[in-house]
């Protein structure tokens, strides 16, 4: 059967559920390529509410969620890897100085106005997070307001909702990998140097390793590095203290990395965004974490824009959505609301 053919029957195909949503789509794609690209030990489990399509995996491959299910694309048989610019003086991408500006001005105001937070273990962090939906197509707009309690040390179910609905998230497994990390310790262990941090999200690569440095990574490795930033910034509002600064200014040096003027928030404000060119994916294919939107002066983060879609075929529907953080808070019991 053609590839085509075969993408066509995973779109197709009936999980018993409704489509995913863009953050659990994100989510997903975050762990399967996370595992695909694991070394050793087992590979990272894919967990939420909905059923997939269990695909066994071989050779290159790049995944996506399409229509509730996992679909795969074959990627270059021939073993090369190609090399991406390295960051330094010399590539375009770091003379782009509003990008360094936005996002080194993004990582000072977090570090001034950081709320430290240290939770035990038997805790719950809770998030309140406001969601703008727009119908690209009708202009129809509708409001959500998502209320997360997390277990901080993710040994009790949690309390998590996305675009309205939310369900209880059962405690990870212990052989169960997942990024972004849900747990506060394992947060805590991530290096809060911005290259540090790179150099321990890129595939095979660990700070103090034999050629520690960032001119060596790969496009595919760049890319991977990106996902999994824009994972951790869209999908872990509390961090401990330090690591939101860093995940900042390692954002800032990614080649691919742009800034775009004149973009609003979900409270209609003007800001900076700054958005990523993956230069893996499918030209038009926006790469997650859509875009991050900035205060143009102060740098202050603002909140994100990003879009979901709805259906398939005639039934497909795409919208805009604008959301920002209003609140947390670390709370004794899942539920309670500060």
């Amino acid at each position: 059967m053609r590839d085509t053919d075969e993408l066509r029957e995973l779109r197709e195909y009936d999980a018993g559920a409704p489509p995913l949503d863009d953050a659990a789509r994100g989510r997903v794609r975050v762990r399967l390529l996370s595992a695909i690209n694991a070394e050793n030990g087992p590979a990272p489990a894919v967990r939420h509410r909905r059923s997939v399509l269990r695909i066994a995996l071989t050779g290159a491959v790049a995944a996506a969620v399409v229509g509730g299910v996992l679909v795969v694309e074959q990627g270059d048989d021939s073993g090369e890897v190609h090399k991406a610019a390295p960051p330094d003086t010399s590539s375009p991408v770091m003379q782009n100085v509003s990008v360094q500006t936005v996002l080194n001005g993004a990582a000072t105001y977090a570090r001034r106005h950081e709320q430290a937070a240290s939770p035990r273990d038997d805790q719950f962090i809770y998030t309140k997070e406001i969601i703008k939906e727009t119908n690209q197509k009708t202009g129809a707009t509708k409001s959500y307001t998502d209320e997360d309690w997390r277990s901080v040390d993710n040994s009790k179910p949690s309390w998590v909702m996305e675009i309205g609905k939310g369900w209880w998230s059962p405690p990870r497994k212990a052989n169960e990998t997942v990024w972004p990390p849900q747990d506060w310790g394992t947060l805590k262990k991530l290096p809060t140097d911005p290259k540090k941090l790179i150099l321990s999200l890129a595939h095979g690569r660990r700070p103090g390793d034999k050629g520690d440095s960032l001119s060596g990574i790969s496009e595919q490795e760049w890319s991977m590095v990106h996902f999994q930033l824009a994972g951790l910034l869209k999908l872990v509002p509390v961090m401990p203290e330090g690591l939101r600064p860093a995940a900042y200014e390692a954002l800032g040096m990614i080649p691919g990395v742009k800034a775009v003027p004149n973009q609003k928030d979900a409270k209609g404000r003007t800001g900076v965004a700054i958005t990523y060119e993956d230069p893996t994916l499918p030209r038009g294919t926006t790469s997650f974490g859509g875009y991050f939107i900035f205060d143009p002066k102060s740098y202050e983060f603002l909140g994100f824009r990003d879009a979901r879609t709805s259906g398939d075929g005639k039934q497909r529907i795409e919208f805009t959505q604008l959301s920002y953080l209003d609140s947390w808070a670390v709370v004794d019991k899942a539920k309670v609301r500060p």
